[in-house]
Protein backbone atom coordinates (compact mmCIF):
# COMPACT_ATOMS: atom_id res chain seq x y z
CA UNK A 1 0.00 0.00 0.00
CA UNK A 2 1.33 3.45 -0.86
CA UNK A 3 0.16 6.54 0.49
CA UNK A 4 0.11 10.29 -0.79
CA UNK A 5 -1.26 12.99 1.40
CA UNK A 6 -3.44 15.40 -0.48
CA UNK A 7 -3.66 18.76 1.31
CA UNK A 8 -6.66 21.67 0.17
CA UNK A 9 -7.48 25.50 1.44
CA UNK A 10 -11.06 25.23 3.20
CA UNK A 11 -11.18 28.66 4.58
CA UNK A 12 -9.53 32.24 5.77
CA UNK A 13 -10.11 34.01 8.03
CA UNK A 14 -9.23 37.61 8.82
CA UNK A 15 -9.41 39.29 12.15
CA UNK A 16 -8.65 43.19 11.94
CA UNK A 17 -9.48 44.49 15.50
CA UNK A 18 -6.33 41.99 16.36
CA UNK A 19 -4.27 43.54 13.42
CA UNK A 20 -5.51 46.82 14.26
CA UNK A 21 -4.74 46.62 17.96
CA UNK A 22 -1.26 44.33 17.70
CA UNK A 23 -0.10 44.33 14.07
CA UNK A 24 3.27 46.70 13.48
CA UNK A 25 1.07 47.07 9.63
CA UNK A 26 -2.50 47.40 11.32
CA UNK A 27 -3.83 47.26 7.76
CA UNK A 28 -1.99 44.01 6.79
CA UNK A 29 -5.13 41.76 5.59
CA UNK A 30 -5.90 38.45 4.80
CA UNK A 31 -2.92 35.72 3.73
CA UNK A 32 -1.46 36.81 0.26
CA UNK A 33 -0.20 32.86 -0.33
CA UNK A 34 -2.61 30.54 0.20
CA UNK A 35 -6.37 30.75 -1.07
CA UNK A 36 -9.76 28.82 -1.08
CA UNK A 37 -9.85 26.19 -3.03
CA UNK A 38 -6.07 25.93 -3.47
CA UNK A 39 -4.75 21.80 -3.42
CA UNK A 40 -1.56 19.90 -2.77
CA UNK A 41 -0.39 16.77 -2.98
CA UNK A 42 2.37 15.17 -1.26
CA UNK A 43 3.99 11.84 -2.04
CA UNK A 44 7.29 9.13 -1.39
CA UNK A 45 7.05 8.34 -5.01
CA UNK A 46 10.58 8.98 -6.95
CA UNK A 47 10.86 13.26 -8.04
CA UNK A 48 7.40 13.36 -6.06
CA UNK A 49 8.49 13.66 -2.61
CA UNK A 50 7.70 17.30 -2.06
CA UNK A 51 7.52 16.77 1.89
CA UNK A 52 11.61 17.30 1.88
CA UNK A 53 11.08 20.57 0.08
CA UNK A 54 8.52 22.00 2.47
CA UNK A 55 6.03 21.94 -0.07
CA UNK A 56 7.91 23.44 -3.05
CA UNK A 57 5.42 22.63 -6.45
CA UNK A 58 2.92 20.51 -4.70
CA UNK A 59 0.25 22.66 -5.57
CA UNK A 60 -1.52 21.15 -8.23
CA UNK A 61 -4.47 23.29 -8.17
CA UNK A 62 -5.39 26.96 -8.19
CA UNK A 63 -7.61 29.64 -9.45
CA UNK A 64 -4.89 32.43 -8.11
CA UNK A 65 -1.19 32.81 -9.85
CA UNK A 66 0.65 29.58 -9.04
CA UNK A 67 3.96 31.72 -8.88
CA UNK A 68 2.42 33.81 -6.13
CA UNK A 69 1.06 30.86 -4.36
CA UNK A 70 2.94 28.80 -1.46
CA UNK A 71 3.34 25.67 -2.36
CA UNK A 72 4.13 26.93 -6.26
CA UNK A 73 6.82 26.73 -8.65
CA UNK A 74 8.99 29.51 -6.95
CA UNK A 75 7.74 29.31 -3.19
CA UNK A 76 7.87 26.31 -0.44
CA UNK A 77 5.05 26.73 1.94
CA UNK A 78 5.07 29.41 4.41
CA UNK A 79 6.87 28.88 7.61
CA UNK A 80 3.53 28.92 10.09
CA UNK A 81 1.24 27.09 7.88
CA UNK A 82 4.24 24.54 7.67
CA UNK A 83 5.05 23.97 11.35
CA UNK A 84 1.57 23.67 11.84
CA UNK A 85 0.29 20.97 9.28
CA UNK A 86 3.66 19.25 8.74
CA UNK A 87 3.64 16.74 11.10
CA UNK A 88 0.14 15.49 10.20
CA UNK A 89 1.81 15.32 6.33
CA UNK A 90 4.74 13.35 7.89
CA UNK A 91 2.10 11.13 9.38
CA UNK A 92 -0.25 10.25 6.49
CA UNK A 93 2.73 9.70 4.01
CA UNK A 94 3.86 6.51 6.82
CA UNK A 95 0.56 5.61 6.48
CA UNK A 96 -0.37 6.43 9.73
CA UNK A 97 -3.65 8.12 11.27
CA UNK A 98 -3.53 11.58 10.90
CA UNK A 99 -5.76 12.09 14.35
CA UNK A 100 -7.57 8.67 15.02
CA UNK A 101 -10.12 9.30 17.94
CA UNK A 102 -10.71 13.07 17.44
CA UNK A 103 -11.72 13.30 13.75
CA UNK A 104 -14.62 11.47 12.20
CA UNK A 105 -12.48 10.10 9.69
CA UNK A 106 -8.81 8.32 11.05
CA UNK A 107 -7.48 9.96 7.43
CA UNK A 108 -8.20 13.47 7.93
CA UNK A 109 -7.14 16.35 10.01
CA UNK A 110 -8.45 19.85 10.11
CA UNK A 111 -5.41 21.91 10.74
CA UNK A 112 -4.81 25.81 10.58
CA UNK A 113 -1.89 27.66 10.66
CA UNK A 114 -0.32 29.67 14.05
CA UNK A 115 -1.06 33.08 12.00
CA UNK A 116 -3.62 34.46 15.23
CA UNK A 117 -4.46 37.33 13.06
CA UNK A 118 -5.39 35.39 9.40
CA UNK A 119 -5.28 31.91 9.87
CA UNK A 120 -5.41 29.61 6.83
CA UNK A 121 -7.52 26.23 7.49
CA UNK A 122 -6.45 23.30 5.90
CA UNK A 123 -8.06 19.65 5.10
CA UNK A 124 -5.39 17.50 5.38
CA UNK A 125 -6.13 14.03 3.73
CA UNK A 126 -4.29 10.80 3.94
CA UNK A 127 -4.81 8.42 0.25
CA UNK A 128 -4.33 4.87 -0.25
CA UNK A 129 -3.65 3.38 -3.46
CA UNK A 130 -1.97 0.48 -4.85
Amino acid sequence: MKHKVRVTVIDKKLYPELQEQYCADPKVGACPVFNVGDVFEFTNEPGGNHFSREGLNSLVKTNADPDKVSGGPGMPFCSEAWDSISRYIYAGLQGGSIMKGWMARENEMIACCDDGTRPVIFKIERIDYE
